[in-house]
């Protein structure tokens, strides 16, 4: 069997590892969360535009940003604050954002994607434990010669 046959788990974990994977599934999933509830019965509808196009335009809009926020995330920044935009405006178009549940998922999914820094560098020094202090870097030595220049001069 071939190595990319054989771990196809492994590939796709490292392929969801380069994108904000959770916060396009919570927008996307907020999304169709309120989708689900614009479609509930009379008797649990709470909102009188229910019925309206922007009510099934916005929860679209949020399961479509979450999708680009995980295949295209060099402009997730624009697709967040789209989702939150969104998010936001279902609360007086689809049923008080589904709810609250869709709301609060494509708020939390919307931030997460704002906030997600692609190829963080790794943390090389050590902050506490016993090698910190011999891993902190130290000032360097003065040439020979030179004058110390302190802030009130020398």
């Amino acid at each position: 069997m071939a190595s990319g046959r054989r771990h196809p788990w492994r590939a796709f974990r490292r392929w969801r590892h380069r994108r904000p994977f959770g916060a396009g599934l919570a927008l996307a999933l907020g999304g169709v969360e309120i989708l689900l509830s614009q479609r509930a019965s009379i008797s649990v509808i709470l909102a009188a535009g229910a019925d309206s196009l922007v009510g099934y335009v916005l929860p679209l809009l949020m399961v479509v940003c979450g999708l680009l926020v995980v295949l295209n995330p060099r402009q997730r920044l624009f697709y967040s604050v789209v989702g939150v935009l969104a998010s936001l405006g279902t609360w007086l178009t689809s049923n008080l954002g589904g709810f609250f549940i869709g709301m609060m998922l494509g708020l939390i999914g919307s931030s997460l994607a704002f906030g997600w820094v692609p190829d963080r560098p790794a943390r090389t020094r050590r902050l506490f434990g016993p090698r910190a202090r011999r891993d902190a870097p130290t000032a360097p030595e003065p040439a020979a010669g030179a004058v110390p220049v302190t802030p009130n001069g020398p």
